[in-house]
């Protein structure tokens, strides 16, 4: 009897990725995607799963741009990391498709609509905000993962932060007692 390719090696966890990856997506808001070529982002995302067997399934929902987080426009192959709630470590990398939704079609609606229900600290009119200057993004993981329990890279994974501009470049904020020099 010849194994699965989805059969756990000797001394692997056996382990439903489905159910891993719904249960690690819905748990959490914050994921890494990365880029062809090594570029990664740590976005916030909702995790929506229609459950409408018409549909495109479960997915991952991602809006940037204007007062929103900053994100490259995504190509259509790209890869998904998924931390621990628990640890913060790495759960799950696997491949998966990206593409923008066009913010004329009913699709989008109900994209926007998903991601303003778990949007905190919102202002104004966020929907009218993101269809004037921000993408909504879906991103659907598929195959089998690249990285799960049982099957990690020894590498930590870790790699340098890119620059960001400052957040006090031009007001400085009040202290007690007055700040030193410089």
């Amino acid at each position: 009897m010849s194994g699965s390719p989805n059969a756990p090696t000797p001394g692997q966890a056996s382990v439903n990725v489905t159910r891993l990856l719904a249960e690690a997506a819905s748990k959490s808001s914050v994921l890494w995607v990365e880029l062809p070529g090594g570029d990664s982002h740590a976005v916030w995302f909702v995790w929506h799963d229609d459950g409408d067997a018409r549909g495109t399934g479960p997915a991952i929902h991602v809006v940037s741009g204007d007062g929103e987080q900053t994100l490259p426009p995504l190509p259509d192959e790209v890869t998904v990391i998924l931390r621990s709630k628990d640890n913060g470590g790495r759960l799950l990398r696997l491949r998966a498709t990206a593409r923008t939704v066009d913010p004329t079609s009913d699709e989008w609606e109900a994209a926007a609509e998903v991601l303003r229900a778990n949007r905190l600290n919102a202002i104004g009119d966020t929907l009218a905000r993101w269809r004037e200057g921000a993408t909504i993004s879906v991103i659907a993981p598929h195959g089998i993962p690249e990285e799960g329990p049982g099957a990690y890279d020894s590498g930590s994974g870790r790699a340098p932060v890119s620059p960001g501009r400052g957040a006090t470049a031009r007001w400085r904020p009040w202290h007690w007692r007055g700040r030193g020099p410089g």
